[in-house]
């Protein structure tokens, strides 16, 4: 069958339609275990997921850098690169599986969970999640975008359907040792298909001092914004999760799936905000236009969001999670408050990164570990908790502006 208009979507344009999908699918992941478990079944699965998403933020430096020094470098340099990256990827991947074996029973302790196995399955699979981030950060690199979406999709159907297959028919298992199945073997799905570089573990080219320099120093920036992107996205559920009953923890968990609808959403507008700055800069035009743009992109959608969530809460959770989670629904507009200003902050914060600017990155990062001090020092509800977060947010979005303007007041 012959469709045109198909023709005219670039393979850029087809791994963001992927993406898509598969945001759609890991969030479908969510709401399915959410109906599934209930609130205090979820709180457990809830840890896991947010493990994996940490994970997923250390790993994707590995994978950015890959991808970045893909491009710029060639040949045996490349090789030799990319041979290094393996090899660093691994040896990280082992240290913190190790570790997460070793203080399992600490973890379960720390976090309250039904067993320390759930976390023994995790540690076994975080070095496959390093060696699939380098794999998928040459596929980047490379722009080798249709097998790049392929192994985001191989690694959210497998877990999808794996875990939920688990879930009904080994009704006498622990269901968190199954989410934890789930995972280890949505990370053996997510390695295809392996990028087929030809390296040589015989010959070694020797990275020169400048390569060294440069690859450290845009390793280490990566490194440092995503440790602030960590602390902001995940630290209020593992908080949550000490600080309260498990039953209040798998309510909070639904409750900041539902609120970060914004924040997935706004990840894929930096996506495009990014090349078209470095370009506009690079040319010597302006940029703040674009900018302004995606930031007015981001402030109608959390806007909507927001007014649906005021308007129709218990209608959304209802629909969402079902009726075991009801409880939390006049928390649902407040929460979006909250990832609202940090989505938005956060376009600012990539805005600065492709200027080289890094200033806001240290920014988000100071709050972020704000964010974790008002919460321990102030959780007698999750009401507060909410509240805590409203308040680190304002202060960063705030402070983002200021910076913001004072930037292009003496750039003009």
């Amino acid at each position: 069958m012959h469709i045109p208009f198909l023709k005219k979507i670039s393979s850029e344009q087809w791994f963001m339609i992927s993406a898509l999908v598969v945001n759609a699918g890991n969030y479908a992941y969510n709401l399915i275990l959410g109906r599934i478990l209930g609130p205090q079944q979820f709180a457990d699965a809830a840890i896991l997921i947010t493990f994996l998403l940490v994970l997923s933020f250390i790993a994707m430096t590995f994978q950015l850098a890959t991808a970045k020094f893909s491009v710029l470098f060639e040949d045996s340099i490349f090789l030799s690169f990319l041979k290094k990256s393996y090899l660093y990827a691994l040896v990280t991947g082992l240290l913190l599986g190790i570790g997460i074996l070793i203080f399992a029973k600490n973890l379960q302790h720390l976090l309250h969970t039904e067993s320390f196995f759930m976390f023994v399955l995790f540690g076994i699979g975080v070095p496959l999640y390093f060696l699939m981030s380098v794999n998928r950060g040459v596929l980047q690199g490379k722009k080798r975008f249709g097998r790049l979406a392929i192994t985001y999709q191989t690694e959210m159907l497998s877990r999808l359907i794996f875990t939920v297959s688990l879930l009904l028919v080994l009704t006498n298992i622990s269901s968190s040792i199954i989410v934890a199945i789930g995972i280890l073997v949505s990370l053996i799905f997510g390695l295809f298909p392996f990028a087929k570089e030809k390296i040589s573990f015989k010959k070694e080219v020797l990275l020169s001092k400048e390569h060294k320099d440069h690859i450290k120093k845009f390793f280490l920036l990566t490194a440092f914004y995503e440790l602030s992107q960590i602390i902001i996205n995940n630290s209020d559920i593992l908080l949550v999760k000490h600080y309260f009953e498990a039953y209040d923890a798998g309510l909070y968990a639904s409750l900041a799936l539902i609120g970060r609808v914004v924040y997935f959403v706004a990840w894929m507008f930096v996506m495009l905000l990014l090349p078209k700055v470095v370009q506009l800069h690079k040319e010597g035009k302006p940029t703040t236009s674009v900018l302004s743009k995606y930031v007015l992109y981001i402030g109608i959608l959390a806007f909507i969001i927001i007014i649906v969530c005021y308007l129709f809460p218990t209608l959304v959770v209802q629909l969402l999670f079902g009726n075991a989670y009801v409880s939390i629904a006049p928390l649902l507009w407040k929460y979006a408050i909250a990832t609202s200003l940090f989505a938005i902050s956060n376009i600012f914060a990539y805005y600065f990164l492709s200027l080289d600017n890094y200033i806001p990155v240290i920014l988000s990062a100071l709050f972020g570990i704000t964010q974790i001090v008002l919460i321990i020092f102030f959780h007698n509800s999750l009401l507060q908790v909410v509240y805590m977060q409203i308040y680190a947010m304002v202060l960063l979005l705030a402070f983002q502006l200021v910076y913001f303007f004072g930037f292009s007041k003496h750039h003009t």
